[in-house]
């Protein structure tokens, strides 16, 4: 019976801390010295400390014992590293310009008033561009065999169909070929390289480059120790990174593909201005100044790319719109050309988590098995509070939040596409997957304009195609065919 009591919620585990962790609701699962109660992390928590802990002067999520600082400080993994050549602080930041500073208001704290003028604001903006988009879902081959694995369970299995159809989509533009180094932002584990590696397992001179700035568990990159491609991992922020100077680009000098899965908000504008900023960030300027520098340098200089840098694709599916960044943004002149500003830009980015409000049953139903732990879908995407919000159920709908959501990711989206465009690439936004296996499912795809395919519309707004009711299953869609609609 005691056995049974000591699971970790109701006791402690033998052998383990016996202090209770109010937000986990279990206790701490350390382990802890012989004869002790209580882990070091946690023994000023008990009448066994015989050692005064303090927090870390340098991360105060942890603690240290008070006469030990100073030897601890010498070898603390949060010790400021000297940095890579790669790292070049805020190189890819963006500039918020002059009397452009946003005041942050909550959804929660707006008028009926405030938020009509907005709603009106929003759709006389996306005049001229289509919104009513459908489902257009690719696979490939060389996900056959793990989709068809019965040991995958549901969530895995929503995973792979996602990485399939982004491969899929990458094919058809023929993005996926040798003489290439793929760079995965915001790479996790690494599995979109992985996939992508299997696609080229036949081609030469293929290798990737991973962008992660944290420590990721259980990385499938190293299962490629061995592989003819390199695999290298940069441990850095996007905001830091120079391409340029990064060592596996240099050697190389190959065109670069960006790829990236759920590439949450500013990420994404960050991830564009890492691969096709120019050296001066000119359209981040106010036109007044942007007008004096042409004219003192030349309109020449205008669209000089960063050296050395050949980006022939990109492929990157996008999520988490309400963590956008205005500094970052890179749509700042297609808001302009439509009368809209920084002030626009805040209410539409946090409505833009209205289009996630689906996903509010979803959460409801895994917390009633899982109360302790937190669901694949909202680690990965750390979900608006706003967007499962019931505060505003007496002013319109839920599917009219929905709605507009939708359009603001769509127009937020269309400023992406406009950057691409003026940087001399064909751009459009597609829908990988259906909204039952991800709520966040839309692709930004970029081919440089000579590289037209026929039989592919790519003109800068969301792509559009018939869809038969009974959706064909992933394996009637091999690589190559046309897209499943």
């Amino acid at each position: 019976m005691e056995a049974s009591a000591a699971d970790g919620v109701s006791a402690p585990l033998p052998g383990r801390c016996a202090f209770y962790v109010t937000k986990k609701k279990r206790y701490c699962k350390m382990t802890v010295g012989k004869g002790k109660t209580f882990c070091g992390e946690h023994a000023n928590s008990g009448e066994d400390t015989e050692k005064k802990r303090i927090p870390c002067p340098l991360d105060p999520k942890h603690t240290v014992y008070e006469d030990n600082l100073a030897k601890h400080l010498k070898k603390c993994n949060s010790k400021e590293k000297p940095q890579p050549r790669y790292y070049v602080k805020d190189i890819n930041a963006g500039y918020g310009s002059e009397g452009e500073s946003i005041e942050e208001i909550s959804i929660a704290d707006r008028t009926k008033e405030e938020l009509d003028e907005l709603i009106v604001k929003l759709k006389t903006a996306l005049q001229g561009l289509k919104t009513n988009s459908v489902e257009n879902t690719f696979s490939h081959t060389a996900l056959d065999e793990a989709l068809n694995d019965p040991k995958n369970g549901d969530s895995a299995f929503k995973h792979l169909k996602q990485q399939a159809s982004i491969l899929g989509n990458m094919e058809a533009l023929k993005l996926l070929c040798p003489d290439r180094c793929y760079i995965e932002f915001g790479a996790g584990k690494g599995k979109l390289s992985h996939w992508i590696h299997v696609a080229l397992k036949a081609a030469e001179n293929v290798h990737f480059l991973l962008v992660e700035r944290s420590s990721t568990r259980f990385k499938v990159d190293g299962k490629h120790k061995n592989a003819d491609s390199t695999f290298d991992r940069l441990q850095v922020d996007i905001q830091h990174l120079d391409l340029n100077q990064v060592p596996l680009l240099r050697e190389k000098r190959l065109p670069v593909v960006g790829v990236g899965k759920h590439l949450c908000g500013a990420a994404t504008d960050l991830a564009l201005r890492c691969l096709f900023e120019r050296i001066r960030k000119d359209d981040d300027e106010p036109p007044t100044k942007r007008v004096k520098h042409q004219q003192e340098e030349g309109a020449g200089d205008e669209t000089k790319p960063r050296e050395g840098l050949d980006v022939s694709g990109l492929a990157i599916a996008l999520c988490c719109h309400h963590r956008c960044d205005w500094k970052h943004y890179v749509g700042k002149e297609f808001f302009r050309q439509r009368g809209l500003g920084p002030k626009e830009f805040a209410g539409f980015q946090r409505m833009s988590s209205w289009a996630t409000c689906g996903i509010k049953k979803f959460i409801s139903k895994m917390s009633e098995q899982r109360s302790d732990h937190k669901t694949e879908e909202e680690e990965e995407h750390e979900i608006d509070e706003e967007a499962v919000s019931d505060t505003l159920n007496s002013v319109m709908s839920v599917e009219d939040r929905e709605q507009i959501g939708r359009f603001c990711k769509l127009l937020i989206d269309q400023g992406r596409v406009h950057y691409l465009q003026q940087r001399g690439f064909e751009s459009s936004l597609k829908y990988y997957t259906s909204r039952d296996v991800s709520l966040e499912n839309v692709l930004l795809t970029a081919v440089p304009s000579s590289n037209q395919n026929s039989g592919w519309d790519i003109t800068g707004s969301v792509q559009r195609c018939l869809v038969h009711k009974n959706r064909p299953s992933h394996r009637r869609q091999t690589s190559g065919l046309k897209p499943a609609c």
